[in-house]
């Protein structure tokens, strides 16, 4: 079965080792198997031309190629060949085409020729010359002939299909025996290849008064036609010429002339006496459409006189050859966007037989492609593209194209065509996310990594490249560059400084994505980056807080408000969430701190033991990790009633910008609280004036008591004295008698160091002053 045909062409004369083709590789075989196959090339006329290399597939020439004595009479000289492996076995066609170059020189078939001329010819009379003979073809063939200056004669030679079909020698006038009876004359045949190649002969020419009249053909040229493939003996034409002389002067004998003899004699025969002209050998349209017969007619005088005609016979075509298809333009690979009607390839299709057997036409075998064939010129064929093209969906066509001709029988040859199908920029590139949010812990290090951007883009090559950019955009008046930055190449974004949370908490960085087509094509994202907070910033107190003092009643009841601190840390959520305590070693601090508010209170009733003064060592503290604290000092002072109290809140000492609509309800629950507080206070302070009046009452009565207990007073005033005055008044009407002032410095000094702090009221200071009186008395 043949799989396939190749067509190599290599110039004639290639010496051995020539390359003629890749003839594995183009056969599609495996290099490697080609060995183990035994590929082997065998050829018809069984002359080794060829060699295949089993190493590498290569075809070469094994032995030198002389066209002319391979190819004689044909214009295309092919070498068909058979390729031929085993295991399993498959035959491959390919043919060799032999291209002739210039490399032989008109030879004539003699050096010197001989002419006898009558001198009775009249001028104008012409004479057939045997031409040269040249076996290359078309251009290297003859192409012109020269001959040397003469008064009485030139040449004419004529053309048909740039070939010189008829070589002449014309008589410009009549010649004249006595005066010379011999002309000497060169003919030059020039080819037209590269280099120019010539070849010479002498012309001979004797002038004699012989036979004056030449037989004459009924016409000078004569039309007829055979049948391609004829039988051997076919009649072909019957020529008829006539003489007016008498005799043997009359007798006519017919034979083709010199130049055409060798070629003519092996396809047509001519009978010398009956002009009949018949099939001898091969006809073959393909090879010759017409052949060009030239005739002599003789008679048989002593000075034998030639009369010429011409026979032109047309070869009659049948159906012998399939139809040739080659592409002779092939645009791929074709891009996607190609519009209906753009041509793919021209398609030559060419048959060599004549007429309705040479008419060909060209379809595809598939007609729901999106080419079509279209019919351009006689025997050329465009295909185009008839429907939209999708690299994306489809990348290649295999177009297979039949020609066939209107024969009968009909043949046919088809052809397979890849087409590929070449990329533009139609396709964006395209993110798996449009929008995406990161998270990057502030602090961090710069240059880090934080998100690697991934796009990816449908087309191929560089319409698929991708290189990434931050449009450019500002926070806060600072651009996002200063930021952030992108490697272009492979996406990833890098974090230019170490983020504050305190500074920055969110911003947007929009990402472009763009490819390397023409025109570009980019497409954008959206990265939403949060700034995390860490725990970095330690709690800070106002200064306003630093060694406040405070002075509150020593009368207040428990759960008493004290004051408020309040610190703050930059930080926020769980870093930010503070708790409040004091720090009691001694457990004996009467108290308490509120966690949540930072709010001190009384935790007891005042006793005659706690101190007057205290200084409370709060801690801020927060929930972040590692937990950060800040320290403050609150002074408290316990005073009697009638000295001024103060209590400071922390929203006294805000400043009037941090107070926000959310503090509203804060600041309603404090103003109620302290409404409660003053008309509490008002209250107490009635209640106190009332009982005070009673006490006074009181001291009135026990004047008595009072008096005896200043007599022991005076009885020795070394010795300190407790005086109670009222037993149900004893907690109030402490008093503590020190010594005279004939006490020394040092003891004035311990004395005052003793002396208390009245916890009591208006009542005990009149009682001492009432001591002081008796004694004085």
């Amino acid at each position: 079965m043949v799989l396939s045909q190749l067509h190599y062409i290599i110039p004639e004369e290639s010496k051995h080792g020539t390359f003629v083709g890749r003839i594995a590789q183009d056969l599609g075989l495996d290099i490697g198997e080609i060995n183990s196959r035994m590929l082997h090339i065998v050829s018809r006329d069984e002359n080794e031309y060829f060699q295949v290399n089993l190493q590498n597939g290569i075809l070469f020439v094994k032995e030198t190629i002389n066209r002319e004595s391979l190819c004689p009479d044909t214009p295309f000289c092919i070498i068909p060949l058979q390729v031929i492996v085993d295991k399993p076995v498959q035959m491959y066609r390919v043919d060799v085409e032999i291209e002739d170059i210039n490399d032989n020189t008109p030879v004539f078939s003699s050096s010197v020729t001989n002419l006898v001329i009558s001198e009775l010819i009249p001028s104008g009379s012409q004479f057939p010359l045997k031409g040269a003979i040249d076996p290359d073809l078309g251009t290297n063939s003859i192409t012109h002939y020269e001959l040397s200056a003469s008064d009485h004669f030139s040449l004419d030679f004529q053309k048909y299909m740039n070939q010189i079909r008829s070589l002449k020698l014309v008589l410009k006038k009549t010649l004249d025996r006595e005066k010379q009876s011999f002309h000497n004359l060169t003919l030059t045949a020039y080819d037209g290849g590269k280099p120019r190649l010539s070849g010479v002969t002498h012309l001979v020419i004797a002038v004699e008064d012989l036979n004056d009249n030449a037989p004459v053909f009924d016409q000078p040229f004569y039309q007829c036609s055979v049948t391609e493939n004829a039988v051997k003996g076919t009649l072909v034409f019957k020529l008829n010429a006539t003489d007016l002389d008498q005799g043997k002067n009359g007798e006519i004998s017919y034979k083709f002339t010199n130049m055409e003899m060798e070629k003519l004699s092996k396809i047509f025969s001519l009978d010398k006496n009956t002009g009949e002209i018949r099939v001898k050998g091969e006809v073959d349209f393909e090879t010759t459409k017409m052949y060009e017969i030239h005739v002599d007619a003789i008679d048989n005088g002593d000075h034998p006189m030639v009369g010429h005609c011409k026979v032109l016979v047309s070869v009659v075509d049948v159906n012998d050859n399939a139809p040739e298809m080659m592409v002779t333009s092939l645009s791929v690979p074709i891009p996607e966007n190609s519009p209906k009607g753009t041509t793919v390839a021209i398609i030559s299709v060419h048959d060599r037989d004549s007429g309705s057997n040479g008419k060909v036409s060209c379809k595809m075998s598939v007609i729901d492609l999106p080419f079509n064939v279209n019919s351009a010129f006689m025997g050329d064929f465009s295909l185009t593209v008839n429907g939209s093209l999708d690299r994306e969906l489809k990348d290649q066509y295999e177009v297979v194209l039949i020609a066939r001709d209107e024969g009968f029988p009909s043949l046919s040859v088809s052809k397979t065509l890849k087409i590929d199908i070449s990329d533009i920029n139609d396709n964006l590139p395209h993110f798996l996310q449009l929008v995406d949010t990161i998270f990057i812990m502030e602090n961090n290090p710069p240059g880090s990594h934080v998100y690697t951007a991934s796009a990816f883009d449908s087309d191929i090559g560089h319409n698929s490249f991708i290189t990434y950019s931050i449009i450019d955009s500002s926070i806060d008046g600072i651009p996002i560059s200063s930021y952030m930055s992108i490697n272009p190449e492979n996406g990833k974004m890098f974090a230019s400084v170490s983020f504050d949370h305190e500074q920055v908490t969110f911003f947007q960085c929009h990402i472009k994505a763009t490819d390397a087509g023409l025109p570009p094509l980019s497409s954008n994202m959206t990265l939403n980056i949060f700034i995390n907070d860490i725990n970095d910033n330690a709690p800070i107190f106002s200064p306003l807080y630093s060694g406040l003092k405070i002075k509150t009643l020593k009368s207040a009841q428990p759960g008493h408000l004290i004051t408020k601190v309040s610190a703050t840390d930059l930080d926020s959520g769980y870093n930010a969430l503070m708790s409040y305590h004091i720090k009691d070693l001694t457990g004996k601090v009467p108290f308490v701190i509120s966690q949540q508010t930072g709010e001190i209170s009384l935790k007891r009733q005042i006793i005659e033991s706690d101190n007057d003064e205290y200084r409370l060592v709060v801690v801020a503290q927060d929930h972040g990790d590692p937990v950060m604290t800040a320290l403050t000092q609150v002074h408290v002072s316990l005073v009697e009633l009638g000295e001024k109290v103060k209590i400071y809140h922390d929203d006294h000492i805000k400043d009037a910008d941090e107070f926000s609509d959310a503090n509203i309800y804060l600041v309603v629950a404090i103003c109620v609280i302290s409404t409660i507080f003053l008309i509490t206070l008002i209250i107490f302070t009635i209640l106190r004036w009332q009982k005070y009046r009673d006490e006074v009452n009181d001291l009135k009565e026990n004047y008595k008591i009072c008096s005896n207990t200043g007599g022991s007073w005076m009885y020795s005033q070394q010795t300190q004295y407790k005086v109670c005055s009222n037993s149900t008044q004893a907690k109030n009407d402490l008093i503590i008698f020190t010594q005279n002032n004939s006490q020394t410095a040092g003891n004035e000094e311990n004395a005052a160091q003793q002396r208390p702090t009245y916890s009591s009221s208006y009542k005990v200071r009149k009682c001492v002053k009432m001591f002081l009186f008796i004694n004085s008395s």
